[in-house]
């Protein structure tokens, strides 16, 4: 216990001290919500990273997909990895840099609302935000709740009481500069703690080969492999179906969440881009795949303790049954690594959302003007309130609640994922078909979580996001193209010139006696 505590006091001062830091450096709004675009390419990638996964990911999606997919389910970290990280990099990292700060905008409805000149669409858009966010970020915390019962024997309130004034404190003080050094620390605890976790599992089973070998002897309980042994060490294990929308909604989702799409507004250079990529990449790896090839050995650990009363299992007891097996230093590395997923997360959600509500809503709209004081001082009050609300919902949840935490990926992601991406490509996006994204990505979601034609709210929200990528070309070419003038101004920004170096010159077959390529 003494070793567990002392990890989590070394821990707290450091993010503190963190927040204390970066509090100098914080003069402007822009300072706050984007550190002046001055993030270098290592805390970038890691900001990504570690808001990518939460103990959302490490507790409740990789015990209950590890425990339905077996070994299989390692491949929503690959997806992760590549389509969710790599991928996101490669085709929207450059382009959302260069086009958000030509249009000086800060958040995704302030993007919107410039791209496609609406000022209603920003203003809906930052509805969506404040309705999906806040569930969501309730949700961050249920991961905590079994862990810290299982490690410290404390209640769930004083735990999620703590982290989220810590997680308040850092923020209020430093904003997006103070959040994005910290998620660097978390992000290294996350990657030695995953690994030291991953090994550890693995040889209380008698290693690897022993812990397949065991879990081969399973039955599959679906139907579609007639039950046989050794589904859940198969390649695609014995759902395939139902883990590609996994795949799906927790990768390509990334792309249309506004928390993770912020991080590419406070690219500092070319470099950034670059290493990012690399780095997310080899993070989600690590990060990701660690976590579902740990919980693909769940069945191993079935125990009464991961049953409820009626005699079906709690997914979310799965990885702190797991870690319970495991040394206390361990457990209390796992204890750090949750905390560090969770806090950086909740960071970025919270400020996701007051930048939103402040930028895109407060301001121009109910105080018609604020000066950068204002909006400071709105800022900093939001971030109270976000976390005052989500920690109010996470101790009391309702069912509603409840249903909407899991639609909240589906919803922002089916919302946004289609227009923010074909705006920063096609000049031909008009202002219905951004409306039509809007519709569909939320009237899915929540309908389907009323009449349930959607089987599983996961591909609920996976098929929102593929009907948003139908549906915003198919109307845009049905309706009145927009104004070429207009739409012209806005892809300027890609045809700038710039100067750059011989070797970079040399790529592109520059003759070999041109200085500089214009």
């Amino acid at each position: 216990m003494f070793i567990k505590i002392s990890l989590l006091v070394v821990f707290f001062a450091i993010m503190i001290g963190v927040g204390i830091y970066a509090r100098k450096k914080v003069n402007t709004v822009d300072d706050f919500v984007l550190g002046n675009r001055s993030i270098g390419p290592w805390m970038t990638a890691f900001a990504y990273g570690t808001t990518y996964f939460s103990a959302v990911v490490f507790v409740g999606y990789a015990g209950q997909f590890g425990w339905k997919y077996g070994l299989s389910a390692t491949w929503i970290g690959l997806g992760n990895a590549l389509l969710g990280s790599l991928l996101a990099w490669a085709v929207l990292g450059r382009r959302t840099r260069v086009m958000t700060h030509h249009l000086s905008a800060s958040t995704m409805p302030e993007f919107f609302g410039k791209r496609f000149d609406s000022h209603a669409l920003k203003v809906v858009a930052s509805a969506i935000i404040f309705i999906f966010m806040i569930p969501y970020t309730a949700s961050v915390y249920n991961g905590l709740s079994r862990l810290f019962a299982m490690a410290f024997d404390i209640p769930f309130a004083v735990c999620v009481l703590a982290m989220a004034a810590l997680t308040g404190v850092y923020v209020i003080l430093g904003g997006y500069m103070a959040t994005a050094v910290n998620d660097f620390i978390q992000g290294c605890i996350m990657l030695a703690g995953i690994i030291a976790v991953v090994a550890a599992t693995l040889l209380s089973q008698g290693g690897f080969m022993a812990a397949v070998s065991k879990l081969a002897v399973f039955e599959s309980e679906a139907s579609v492999t007639l039950g046989q042994a050794g589904a859940y060490t198969s390649f695609f294990g014995p759902d395939p179906l139902n883990l590609l929308g996994v795949i799906i909604l927790t990768s390509l989702g990334a792309w249309g969440l506004p928390q993770m799409v912020h991080k590419f507004y406070a690219i500092k250079s070319e470099k950034t881009i670059t290493t990012g990529m690399v780095v997310t990449t080899v993070f989600a790896l690590v990060v990701a795949g660690g976590s579902y090839f740990l919980g693909g050995f769940a069945r191993l650990f079935d125990s009464p303790a991961i049953y409820n009363a009626n005699g079906t299992v709690v997914f979310d007891s799965i990885i702190p049954h797991m870690i319970s097996t495991l040394p206390d230093v361990l457990v209390g590395i796992v204890v750090m690594l949750v905390l560090s997923a969770s806090m950086s997360t909740l960071a970025a959600l919270v400020l996701t959302s007051s930048s939103t509500l402040t930028l895109d809503f407060l301001k121009g709209n109910i105080i018609k003007t604020m000066n950068e004081k204002q909006q400071l001082l709105s800022l900093r009050l939001l971030v109270v309130f976000f976390i005052a609300i989500s920690v109010i919902i996470a101790l009391d949840p309702p069912d509603f609640i409840a249903q909407l935490m899991g639609i909240s990926w589906g919803a922002l992601a089916g919302s946004f994922l289609a227009p923010f991406l074909y705006g920063l490509y096609w000049k031909r996006v008009t202002n219905a078909a951004v409306w039509a994204s809007f519709i569909c990505g939320v009237g899915i979601t929540v309908s389907n979580m009323f009449f349930h034609y959607i089987a599983s709210s996961i591909n609920a929200g996976a098929i929102a996001m593929v009907v948003g990528l139908l549906v915003v070309p198919l109307v845009s070419v049905i309706t009145r193209k927009p104004d070429e003038q207009r739409v012209s101004e806005v892809f300027s920004c890609y045809d700038e010139m710039v100067t750059v170096p011989r070797r970079v010159a040399l790529e592109y077959g520059i003759p070999h006696d041109s200085e500089h390529l214009q």
